[in-house]
C-alpha cells in the first residue's frame, strides 16, 4: 500500500509518501518547505503570509515527493484537519480534496496532535511494535510551539487528554525568550545553540529562573510566568552585561534547563501515577538533543523497566511522513466522501 501524506498546519508545506508492504514500511519520499526565513524577522508566524506561500509551495513540494513515483499505485490519501492556523490547514485540505476527486481515492483527516505521536512508528524497526501489550498504556508528551500536552493511551483512537499548558507551549516561550535576548527566530534551536556554548568552569553570573508549576497535584503546565521571568531579568541588568556573550549563554542554558525539568517532571509524575509501560515523545521541541539526553537518563535511572520512544529528530518538527503513517492506522475509516471533510483549528486529540 502506497499512501500520499500531506500537512499544511502551520509555516511548513509538507507532502510525503510511504509505501506499507508485509508490515514493512518505506519512506519513499518526504519533502518539507519551511518557511522560516519569511516569518524570522516578525519572530513568529503570520497566518496570511503562511497561506500565501502554502499556496505557492503545495504544487512544487507535491511533485517532488511523487517524483519517479507510480502515483496509480497510491492508494490512500491522509491530510491534516487540526489542530493548526485555519487558514493554512484549508489548504492543505482542497489541495487533498482536489486529488482525491481526481484521482477517485480516499482521504482521511488527520488530527496533528496523533500524528506526532505515531511519528515514533516511521523507521521499521519500531512500525511492528505498535500493537504489542508491552507498549501500553503509554503517557505521551506533544510538546511544540502550539502545545504541551500530556496524553495517556491504551491504543490507537484511545487516548485521554490528562495535562495540557494554560497559557504558552513550551516552544512558544523558547520562541518570546529567544526574541528578548535578541537570538533569532525560531527561538528553540537558538537557544540550545547558545546553551551548549557556556562554559560552566569559567561561569560567574548568577541566573535562576522559575520552574512554574512543577510541584502542583495536576499535570498542567504554565510556561508564561517564565517568559516573564526572563524579561524581567534581562531589563534588571546593565546595558554591558545584556550584551556580554556570557550572560546569553547562561540565561539560554537556564532557560533550557527550567523548561526541561517542568517537561520531565510533569511527565514522570504522569507514568508512575498511571503505570505506564511506556514514555512517548513527540513535536517540534523534542528535537531538543539536551531534552532527549535527559529523558533517557532519568527513565535508566528511576523507572529501568518503561520503554522510551522519541521520533528521529526529522520526524519531530512537522512533516507529511506522520500523516501518512497515521493514515495507515486509520485506513479502516478512509473515505470518497471527501466533500464533508472540513479542517477545524482547535481540534482537540
Amino acid at each position: 500500500m502506497k499512501i500520499l501524506g500531506i500537512d499544511t498546519s502551520c509555516d511548513d508545506t509538507c507532502a510525503a509518501v510511504l509505501e506499507i508492504r508485509n508490515s514493512k514500511l518505506e519512506i519513499l519520499s518526504n519533502v518539507v518547505s519551511s518557511q522560516v526565513k519569511l516569518h524570522a524577522k516578525y519572530g513568529g508566524v503570520y497566518p496570511s503570509l503562511a497561506k500565501r506561500e502554502h499556496i505557492k509551495n503545495l504544487p512544487l513540494v507535491f511533485r517532488r515527493a511523487t517524483k519517479n513515483i507510480d502515483i496509480s499505485k497510491i492508494e490512500l490519501i491522509g491530510v491534516t484537519v487540526g489542530p493548526g492556523l485555519e487558514p493554512c490547514l484549508w489548504q492543505g485540505v482542497n489541495f487533498a480534496k482536489d486529488l482525491a476527486k481526481k484521482w477517485e481515492k480516499p482521504l482521511i483527516p488527520i488530527n496533528h496532535i496523533e500524528a506526532h505521536i505515531l511519528a515514533n512508528w516511521l523507521s521499521d524497526s519500531t512500525f511492528h511494535i505498535l500493537h504489542s501489550k508491552f507498549l501500553f498504556p503509554a503517557v505521551c508528551l506533544v510538546v511544540s510551539g502550539g502545545h504541551t500536552q500530556l496524553i495517556l493511551t491504551t491504543g490507537i483512537e484511545k487516548y485521554k487528554l490528562v495535562g495540557e499548558t494554560r497559557d504558552d507551549a513550551a516552544g512558544e516561550c523558547f520562541d518570546k525568550a529567544a526574541r528578548t535576548l535578541g537570538l533569532d527566530y525560531p527561538g528553540g534551536p537558538a537557544i540550545a545553540a547558545e546553551a551548549a556554548k557556556l562554559k560552566t568552569k569559567n561561569y560567574k553570573l548568577k541566573t535562576k529562573l522559575p520552574r512554574p508549576m512543577i510541584y502542583q497535584k495536576n499535570y498542567d503546565f504554565s510556561f508564561s510566568g517564565l517568559k516573564t521571568a526572563v524579561l524581567y531579568d534581562f531589563r534588571s541588568r546593565s546595558s554591558k552585561i545584556r550584551k556580554s556573550r556570557e550572560y546569553i549563554r547562561a540565561m539560554c542554558a537556564e532557560i533550557q534547563q527550567a523548561i526541561i525539568d517542568v517537561l520531565i517532571h510533569k511527565t514522570f509524575k504522569a507514568a508512575k501515577n498511571f503505570k505506564a509501560k511506556s514514555i512517548i515523545l513527540g513535536g517540534g521541541v523534542a528535537a531538543n538533543d539536551e531534552l532527549r539526553k535527559q529523558f533517557k537518563e532519568k527513565i535508566q535511572k528511576e523507572i529501568p523497566d518503561t520503554k522510551y520512544y522519541v521520533p528521529d529528530t526529522k520526524f519531530c518538527t512537522d512533516n507529511a511522513a506522520m500523516i501518512a503513517v497515521t493514515a495507515y492506522f486509520h485506513r479502516e475509516e478512509a473515505t470518497k466522501n471527501w466533500q464533508k471533510i472540513k479542517v477545524n483549528a482547535n481540534l482537540k486529540i
